[in-house]
């Protein structure tokens, strides 16, 4: 007989859409909270496809008036305070974010922010007073164009500075939380196979993490492991058909979904606390250096289990996401942990994600990068790592 649940909470979630052409709820949805919207979007992708004119169209059909702001490349401080300060006296009722995590951070910082007059970097962990945030928080809708992040489902915007004395940091809050995720598959139609890839193995990699996370729960648990099934059957056909396959974009959008779900109650870990400095001190998109890391983090902290807590339900839990990622059972524990470990890498192959040392990491770089790591996700790894384990997570990887 099983034991009972253990007891568990469950922080603010959004009101969820998913399905294929939602995206033309979001108009209407947007009416609700007022007339005057802050549309934030990549820098090119989605204003440019087929998608934004439509879009446009809808809103002013509603009457709804729209400003709109681009986001190139990864949001930083700077970019988000310019941003509210802005748009701070237009009276914007709605700020809508499309896109993949970078425009979805943005919008939900400067959301955040609209109605606030202070610094992001007031409220950044780690980095400044860390001033308690009490709002208010202009309502905010996101709508993922990637499937990766989980950014829709999230408390936190992820911001940093690139840089030997770079960071990523949160904003983190529940009055951050989107009112509204609109999660339509149809909008990664034109996502490019790097993209794809480096997305895809983010999205893995939280369903793992806070699957073996020591915040799990009976929640998180049916979650992830329902969406570590559909990303067995998505990611590789996603990406091998560039898009194109409908079926496989709406279980990666399902599963992306599900991993921002999982990972804002039940916390990350090593993979995620190495990606902030990586991410921090060099070129590196997040979603690569997840790719890059995962295999290698899975193996440390299977081994580093082993060796010193061999009970622990963590090791039953990577044997339970190994039969999910590979669909079949495996005849022993330590068969299908090899398993995992093996899918891993072979998948990063298969999606051509790079080593480390091909991104301009160097063996002279990693004591510094292990320094900087000890951020909130590895405080929920599944078995605490000593400096030298972390640093083997990164030797392998290079």
């Amino acid at each position: 007989m099983s034991s009972a649940p253990t007891p568990f909470s469950i922080a603010r979630l959004p009101c969820i859409e998913f399905g294929s052409g939602r995206l033309d709820q979001v108009p209407k949805l947007a009416a609700g909270f007022g007339r005057r919207a802050l549309l934030v979007t990549g820098a090119r992708s989605f204003m440019n496809g087929p998608h934004g004119p439509r879009l446009r169209a809808a809103l002013e059909a509603q009457g709804i008036a729209w400003e709109h702001l681009a986001v190139d490349g990864e949001p930083t401080p700077e970019l988000v305070d310019e941003a509210a300060a802005r748009f701070a006296g237009h009276d914007i009722q709605v700020v809508i974010g499309i896109g993949g995590g970078s425009a979805l951070d943005t919008a939900k910082a400067v959301a955040g922010l609209l109605r606030v007059g202070r610094s992001v970097m007031d409220y950044l962990e780690g980095v400044g007073p860390e001033l308690p945030y009490e709002g208010p928080a202009v309502p905010f809708i996101a709508v993922p164009t990637t499937a990766g992040t989980g950014s829709e489902a999230t408390k936190n915007a992820v911001l940093g500075r690139r840089g030997p004395e770079g960071f990523k940091k949160s904003f983190r809050h529940e009055r951050l939380v989107a009112r509204y995720a609109v999660v339509d598959p149809d909008l990664l139609e034109t996502c490019p196979p790097p993209v794809i890839a480096a997305n895809g193995m983010d999205a893995l990699t939280q369903l793992l993490e806070s699957y073996v996370s020591t915040r799990a729960n009976p929640f998180t648990d049916a979650l992830n492991l329902a969406a570590l099934r559909d990303l067995r059957e998505g990611l590789l056909p996603f990406h091998e058909s560039a898009g194109a396959a409908a079926a496989a974009r709406a279980r990666m959008a399902w599963a992306a979904l599900a991993s921002g779900i999982t990972l804002a109650q039940t916390g990350l870990g090593a993979v995620h606390g190495l990606a902030a400095p990586l991410g921090a001190f060099f070129p590196i998109a997040h979603g690569v250096a997840c790719g890059a890391l995962v295999a290698a983090a899975t193996a440390v902290n299977i081994e580093v289990l082993r060796r010193r807590a061999p009970r622990s339900p963590a090791l039953d839990r990577y044997a339970q996401a190994a039969e999910a990622l590979h669909g079949r059972h495996f005849s022993s524990r330590d068969k299908a942990l090899d398993g995992l470990v093996a899918l891993l890498q072979e998948w990063t192959r298969r999606l051509e994600l790079p080593r480390l040392s091909a991104l301009g990491v160097g063996t002279r770089d990693l004591n510094r990068i292990v320094a900087h790591s000890r951020g909130n996700s590895m405080r929920t790894n599944p078995v605490e790592l000593a400096d030298a384990e972390v640093r083997a997570i990164l030797e392998r990887a290079l």
